[in-house]
């Protein structure tokens, strides 16, 4: 008998665990946490692409010294061999010759192609974080809703959903041509609304949209545990606006 009262005692006791394991309680943050969290991540991701990026060059220049690789081709800027062209046989005196002055234009060229290159490091790496975060959240949010026949119900449940579980909102306005284009419009995007620089809207619009790329990302990782691959361009024309088109395959 009282092996018996032992084995319901247990039994009582894994049950609640076990119901927690299968249904875990919903954990509450802030919900700043995730723009915070986003700022930091690109400076870190920055930081952590130029170091990644110098030793890649560094490595490549030594395999150039040492002879194992050839050395890359220079390819002439044709801002500066135009200035050249142009500018043959004149002499210049006492000031910057055009000639000069289209050789800084190729050094600041050459220096913000290399800005991008980093650039597109750190938008890869954001979109990367996006595909896992937007992964986990369509598997939560979905669990228990039915599964989605058609592909116009699985936009819209990334326009209500998980829009607002990440940004605390759904997205304004969605058009599709219905063959596999669609286009998600949110007039107040919540990680660019409060983005501004010193040098200009120009240069806001340009830092913006890095900080549009872990979004492209998530939408793209729920789209995908959804079974809908494709492809998510974000577009951003006027601050805070943003739109991301979206281009699923014509089978879905």
């Amino acid at each position: 008998m009282s092996s018996r009262n032992s084995t319901a005692t247990q039994a009582a006791q894994l049950l609640p665990s076990l119901a927690a394991l299968a249904d875990p309680p919903t954990r509450m943050i802030d919900s700043c946490a995730m723009d915070y969290f986003l700022i930091e991540a690109v400076n870190a991701l920055r930081a952590s692409s130029a170091v990644a990026s110098a030793r890649a060059k560094k490595v490549e220049q030594e395999m150039i010294d040492a002879g194992l690789i050839p050395a890359p081709v220079p390819v002439p800027h044709p801002l500066l061999t135009n200035m050249r062209e142009s500018t043959s046989g004149s002499v210049s005196a006492g000031r910057d010759s055009p000639g000069s002055a289209g050789s800084k234009s190729a050094t600041g060229s050459a220096k913000n192609g290399g800005s991008e290159e980093e650039e597109e490091a750190v938008r890869t790496r954001l979109e990367a974080i996006g595909l896992h975060v937007g992964a986990n959240f369509a598997e939560r949010l979905c669990r228990d809703k039915p599964l989605f026949t058609e592909t116009l119900d699985a936009i819209k449940f990334i326009c209500k959903d998980i829009w607002a579980a990440c940004w605390e909102k759904q997205v304004d306005n969605l058009r599709t041509n219905h063959r596999g284009v669609y286009v998600l419009q949110d007039n107040a995007f919540k990680p660019i609304s409060r983005i501004s620089s010193w040098d200009g809207r120009a240069d806001a619009l340009q830092r913006a949209k890095l900080y549009v790329a872990m979004p492209a990302g998530i939408i793209r990782g729920a789209l995908s545990r959804l079974g809908l691959q494709g492809t998510v361009v974000p577009e951003i024309t006027s601050l805070p606006q943003c739109t991301f088109q979206v281009k699923l395959p014509k089978t879905t």
